[in-house]
């Protein structure tokens, strides 16, 4: 049986990282084994990839192009294998986060993003995808209590957040039938809960 395919997208300080282990670990405890992934990153190549994106400036269509690659390795190496295995895949990010970053943050014409997305994985698409939502003000509070030194992206202003925001919101809208949104300033408890209810229902 096909293992399941779940990413967890979200504004940079929206706390999603906070939950990746654990949901992992929920998802464990139901029987299934799971890989814990992310991206850019999840392989050699895409880890060396992901230190140029987070830190060298470059042409918007050369960080697109990029991100695609990095995923491409990724699918070959640790996304389809485990899939394919029965394996549960959990990624930090997968192509949503190329829609909300580079398309609705950078303006990048979604039809260039679509393209890319239909060459790199024409037939794969996340089996539930977790967005954590949070205020563009409160998670800047986050990102600034986190990090001592703040990547390329995370060194956005809030205009630049508030799109991305806006992105995720419109593409949950239009894909309710996998997209989650989870509001993210409340408790960690609470969203658990919810996280839970979530998980379990894909478990079955």
């Amino acid at each position: 049986m096909r293992g399941r395919f779940v990413t967890l997208e979200g504004v940079d300080g929206a706390g999603k990282s906070t939950h990746l282990d654990w949901i992992a670990g929920l998802i464990a405890a139901g029987g299934r084994k799971v890989v814990v992934t992310r991206e850019p990153g999840g392989t050699p190549l895409g880890e060396e990839l992901r230190k140029l994106l987070l830190a060298q400036p470059m042409h918007l269509e050369t960080e697109t192009l990029l991100m695609f690659a990095a995923r491409r390795e990724h699918l070959d190496r640790v996304i389809l294998p485990a899939l394919a295995a029965g394996t549960w895949v959990l990624s930090d990010r997968f192509t949503d986060a190329t829609f909300a970053y580079q398309g609705g943050g950078r303006g990048l014409d979604p039809a260039k993003i679509e393209r890319l997305e239909t060459w790199v994985h024409p037939d794969l698409q996340p089996d539930l995808t977790l967005v954590f939502d949070l205020s563009v003000e409160e998670a800047k509070r986050r990102r600034l209590a986190a990090s001592a030194a703040p990547d390329r992206f995370e060194q956005e202003n809030l205009e630049f957040f508030a799109r991305v925001r806006a992105m995720y919101l419109a593409r949950a809208a239009r894909y309710p039938q996998r997209m989650r949104l989870i509001d993210a300033s409340r408790s960690v408890a609470d969203i658990r809960k919810e996280l839970e209810e979530y998980i379990v229902i894909a478990c079955q």
